[in-house]
């Protein structure tokens, strides 16, 4: 067992655990399913409690008195009594907490007379920590959940938490609603991305030794703002001023120009800038007389789509070698945007060696030779042999190049592949057998069958905005690429970026079962579009799909076990059961 990472095996069941941010993956194996498998239960023991808890199914096998009156979106079926029908799931809890976490995972099959007995069991454990590596990088992730059942759930829908427009954020009262546990709607859709943005600022602004440095592309959140403020003459900020039709962050109107404003009134040094196309990092470094101690970085804005509506993901380096880096590229574009990528500061990777944990690699654009780059993430997939996960938000409009040529090879190649790409006026999901489906989020939110309830569509604007790739995360080759640049040629050559390459299992893990966690969260509106086929207004005003149920072995239902397509060799989903229980 190592710290992110468990694995037992008995009587041809296999059970594994794997450590991701705040989250378990569980994956499933059976050496030889029986025709009356109908699937797998869990149970937790969470940090602290006496004893274990059933997760829960929103549907199961039946609804002897229907659908409408025996469910109503909730997880109201225990999994040993409807247990789940995949070989992994995320356990997602409610109320994330340090510590040990006990899972009590079984086969379960179903009787002739339909009722159900328990087979096979396991139990293993793994611990959780807030903290990636402590000393290190802490990782965080927004929750991306306002397009949930468990949003609905949570806060019933609202959606009055976000601004119509985002000039409006600096001005806008943000609600003060919560949930059952007293959390607030911005925190939990946060999730551990805002708990290290406010915790980063809070921290720095308590600290009068503390300067701070910041670089935004979009800036329209208020607390955020009103922090940054307070800084006064121990400020220095680096605002994106691009001036593109539907962004113009030059407009005296704009987010970004309010905001620069009020820093400025405030005794802080400002620059706008934007480098040759935009200044797209979203940076805070923290100096003690001058020099360079921790740095925020990563695919999250600063705003209210950044941190509540997108998926997104932030580290938080304790590293002094990684801020000083990250320090002189702040101070050479502060000093001279227009001369950032002529400097010999940008025509090379940096790497930071630390003793006992990961090397972070680091380049910073815009640099001339986009190839310097792009080439290590073009390699990274085309050498992967076991799988590649991705979430890119502008890959559709991404042109010819290593990194957009290598993402289409991949999908004709024999590994395991999931992504997710965010594109104008829909999400496109690439499956893992290679094809693409569109995703419809308004959609879902009106033809959602039983037991599901309508969801929010999280508003007008993209919904991935994640920049990162993971290749081979079960093997010691494991890579991860992140940080705020786009993967694309015309990004690297014309905007003030960051790329971080890290070569890490564990990190690498976190990446994985995030990209799985939000394809899966899309997975279900894309087979909702399936079951429509035509053109969208056809799909729109058709009714909605009838109640979804658990699969009962061949022998009660006549159809084909809901596990075989999972055993046809050389498939997709073969790879899927293999990759993650092995």
């Amino acid at each position: 067992m190592s710290d992110f990472e468990n694995r037992a095996l008995k009587d041809g069941f296999a059970c594994k655990l794997w450590r991701g941010e705040r989250m378990t993956m569980i994956g499933f194996d059976v050496a030889d399913p029986e025709p009356d498998l109908v699937g797998f239960s869990i149970e937790v023991k969470s940090p602290g409690a006496r004893d274990f808890s059933p997760l829960r199914n929103r549907i199961a096998f039946s609804y002897p008195q229907g659908a409408d009156a025996a469910v109503n979106g909730n997880r109201n079926f225990p999994s040993t009594e409807a247990p789940f029908q995949k070989f992994r799931w995320i356990h997602f809890p409610y109320r994330p907490k340090d510590g040990t976490y006990t899972y009590r995972v079984a086969k379960q099959h179903m009787r002739d007379d339909g009722s159900l007995v328990q087979g096979t069991g396991l139990a293993l454990d793994i611990a959780q920590s807030a903290v990636t590596y402590d000393g290190l990088v802490d990782i965080g992730f927004t929750r991306n959940f306002a397009s949930s059942q468990a949003y609905r759930d949570e806060f019933g829908n609202n959606a009055d938490i976000i601004p119509a427009e985002s000039r409006d954020g600096p001005k806008f009262k943000k609600l003060d609603l919560t949930n059952s546990a007293g959390e607030s709607v911005y925190a939990w859709l946060g999730f551990e991305a805002y708990d290290l943005l406010f915790g980063f600022l809070k921290e720095a602004l308590a600290d009068p030794g503390l300067t701070l440095d910041v670089m935004a592309y979009d800036l329209n959140e208020p607390d955020v703002i009103d922090l940054l403020e307070q800084f006064g003459d121990r400020l220095r900020a680096i605002i994106d001023d691009s001036n593109a039709a539907d962004n113009p962050h030059k407009a005296p109107g704009s987010a970004e120009s309010r905001s620069a404003k009020r820093f400025r009134d405030a005794g802080a040094a400002v620059v706008r800038t934007h480098f040759s196309s935009l200044q797209h990092n979203k940076v805070l470094i923290t100096r003690r007389d001058g020099k360079p101690e921790k740095v925020l970085c990563g695919s999250t804005n600063f705003t209210f789509r950044g941190l509540y509506i997108q998926a997104n993901n932030m580290l938080v380096f304790h590293s002094a070698g990684v801020a000083e880096l990250f320090g002189q590229m702040f101070d050479l574009a502060f000093e001279d945007a227009s001369a950032f990528r002529k400097d010999d500061f940008s025509k090379k990777w940096h790497a930071v060696h630390s003793p006992g944990k990961p090397t972070i690699q680091l380049c910073f654009s815009p640099h001339q030779a986009t190839d310097l780059s792009l080439n290590p993430i073009r390699a990274a997939i085309d050498q992967a042999t076991s799988s590649v996960f991705y979430s890119v938000a502008f890959l559709s409009q991404m042109g010819d190049g290593p990194t957009k040529d290598a993402f289409d090879r991949v999908m004709e190649r024999p590994i395991f592949s999931y992504g997710t790409v965010d594109k104008r006026g829909a999400l496109e999901l690439r499956k893992p057998d290679g094809s693409i489906g569109l995703v419809d989020f308004s959609y879902l939110a009106s033809k959602a069958p039983e037991p599901f309830r309508s969801e929010w569509s999280g508003g007008k604007g993209r919904n991935i905005h994640h920049k990162f790739l993971v290749t081979d995360f079960s093997l010691p080759t494991a890579k991860v690429f992140t940080g705020s640049s786009n993967f694309s040629p015309s990004g690297e050559k014309g905007n003030g970026d960051h790329l971080i390459m890290i070569e890490d299992r564990k990190v690498a893990t976190a990446y994985a079962i995030e990209a799985a966690r939000v394809f899966d969260h899309l997975q279900f509106r894309n087979r909702m579009r399936d079951a429509f086929k035509g053109n969208t207004e056809k799909q729109r005003s058709a009714p909605a799909p009838s109640a979804i149920t658990l699969r009962k072995p061949t022998a009660l239902s006549g159809k084909p076990a809901w596990f075989e397509r999972f055993y046809f060799e050389s498939s997709q989903a073969e790879r899927d059961r293999l990759l993650f229980s092995a």
